[in-house]
């Protein structure tokens, strides 16, 4: 039972909050050394309450967000808060973990005040090379973790003294691109700094009683607002599937498939019938498949609520051990971080179209989209471009589908093209529309994106690893499909390939990378 709060003063606090978080991601891209996290932002910054449960976060991608509910709890399990002094930073990058790939790292710093820690104040950055058999650590043909990368158990890398120089050495030593990733750690660190400086000052306005207070009211209302909106739906069993392209080996389709009990005010999510785990790195963890529910509840009935611990409390996830989103710690999963994240974000859209489709869109560019291009500068540097693609919106019930914009579990931006042409051996011979790529329909998805890449160096490996491919953007109500997405490589002699949706491949000078994104599904029939 918490103490009351005046309304005023919770709101006040809340925001505050929510504001410390946001801070956290500003310090990130204005002091990162990689062109991933200072331009295109592919990073989260999250408080949590003493126990790790999430009290705020930024506005950043709903993946990472959805891990980091879990993070610390999962933390603290292997690292009990008596080991915990101030000054601590921990990072860490296991899945196991309260994670979901190698190469997005937490930073971790618990947050003390009047000699006892109040909070914790988390960054997740993706490290555009966390070690691994590829530059940029996606290895396609991969078939357990330890080609992905260096594997990252809870490590205290900074103390009150500063650095930790041997582990620190330790972790630099097993990736690319050393200076470049100690850059990110840094500031990684100096976010969470900055997080503490923020909830330290909160702590100190408002008074230690008041803050826990208002901490344990966000929880008990964004709980009460969860209820309430599942109550509003109609009790039943609603089921709904979606499909990877393929297990990113040898075998074909892969579905991901949920079955929605909703009862009252609570939810049963369950994925017991989704496929076993895949011998390719498609596979994720349950702190994902948790996170992209968390999305979807959230999207459709209470886009009002605060994200916290307490608004999932009414909500329970089902995962089967040895499935594709519950498999053993040694398979890989770089991949199915953001694409089987997205595939069972769409899954459960697709069961809960029934409680009212003028709330949910056709289907859209559910993918990252990546095409990651590594190698080296002539100084002997490494250098990888992590970029990502977005494509056609899928329409709805009352308009068209945007163009090339990022849907559901991602919020990336992408690279400019004076960066990439700056920062890499690169030139972007063009950007448009890919016109016409959206499905028809009484209203029509929107265009995915066309943009070349030119190769202005020797030797360079690209990797793919996109979704969407075989199976495309699912039109709603009688609409029509997006165009599926594609990538092209012209190679200087004159020949052509179609990149698979996972592959890795070495590139030389003028060779030429096309990507297509897809388009967004059609909603109502074409005759409409």
């Amino acid at each position: 039972m918490t103490l009351p709060v005046d309304p005023v003063t919770l709101e006040v606090i809340r925001h505050a909050l929510t504001a410390a978080a946001e801070e956290m991601s500003l310090v990130v891209m204005r002091s990162a050394r990689s062109p991933l996290l200072r331009e295109a932002g592919d990073l989260s910054s999250a408080v949590t309450d003493a126990d790790g449960h999430l009290v705020a976060q930024g506005r950043d991608i709903p993946m990472h967000m959805g891990v980091m509910s879990f993070t610390v709890r999962e933390f603290l399990k292997r690292v009990p808060k008596a080991r915990l002094a101030p000054g601590d930073v921990w990072f860490l990058n296991l899945p196991e973990v309260g994670g979901n790939h190698l190469p997005d790292v937490k930073a971790i710093r618990p947050v003390f005040f009047e000699g006892a820690i109040r909070a914790f104040a988390v960054n997740l950055a993706h490290w555009a090379d966390a070690g691994g058999a590829v530059p940029g650590s996606y290895v396609a043909g991969a078939t357990d973790a330890w080609q992905e990368g260096l594997r990252i158990p809870p490590v205290r890398l900074f103390s009150a003294e500063g650095p930790d120089r041997e582990k620190l050495d330790f972790v630099l030593a097993n990736v690319r691109g050393a200076a470049e990733r100690e850059g990110d750690i840094l500031a990684q660190m100096a976010a969470t700094r900055a997080g503490e400086e923020r909830l330290r000052q909160i702590l100190g306005e408002h008074g230690t009683a008041t803050v826990l207070a208002a901490v344990g009211a966000i929880h008990d209302r964004a709980e009460a607002q969860m209820r309430s909106a599942l109550a509003a739906v109609p009790d039943g069993a609603y089921e709904g599937e979606d499909w990877l392209d393929d297990d990113a080996a040898d075998g074909g389709p892969v579905a991901v498939r949920v079955r929605v009990t909703i009862r009252g005010d609570r939810a049963i999510f369950d994925f017991s019938e989704t496929a076993d785990a895949a011998r390719g790195p498609v596979n994720t963890t349950p702190f994902i498949a948790a996170a992209s529910v968390f999305y979807v509840i959230k999207t459709l009935l209470g886009p009002h609520i605060q994200p916290s611990g307490g608004c999932y409390r009414p909500l329970e996830i089902v995962t089967r051990p040895g499935s594709l989103l519950d498999p053993d710690p040694e398979r890989p999963v770089v991949g199915g971080n953001h694409e089987t994240s997205q595939r069972v974000a769409d899954a459960v859209f697709r069961a809960l179209e029934p409680i009212g489709p003028e709330r949910i869109s056709a289907g859209g560019p559910t993918t990252s989209g990546l095409v990651l291009f590594g190698g080296r500068l002539p100084d002997g540097a490494w250098t990888t471009l992590y970029e990502t693609h977005g494509g056609g919106e899928g329409a709805r019930h009352d308009r068209n589908g945007a163009p090339v914009v990022r849907v559901h579990m991602s919020n990336v931006m992408n690279t400019p093209a004076e960066v990439v042409e700056a920062e890499y051996p690169i030139r972007i011979e063009c950007q448009r529309l890919r016109r016409g790529s959206g499905g028809a329909g009484r209203h029509r998805g929107g265009d995915g994106l066309h943009r070349a890449y030119r190769i202005l160096c020797d030797d360079m490996s690209v990797t793919s690893m996109f979704e969407r491919r075989v199976v495309p953007p699912y039109g709603l109500r009688g609409g029509e499909p997006g165009a599926p997405f594609r990538v092209t490589v012209s190679r200087a002699d004159g020949r052509e390939i179609e990149l698979p949706g996972k592959a890795n491949v070495r590139l030389g000078c003028d060779d030429v990378v096309v990507v297509e994104s897809c388009g967004g599904g059609g909603y109502g029939t074409p005759e409409a």
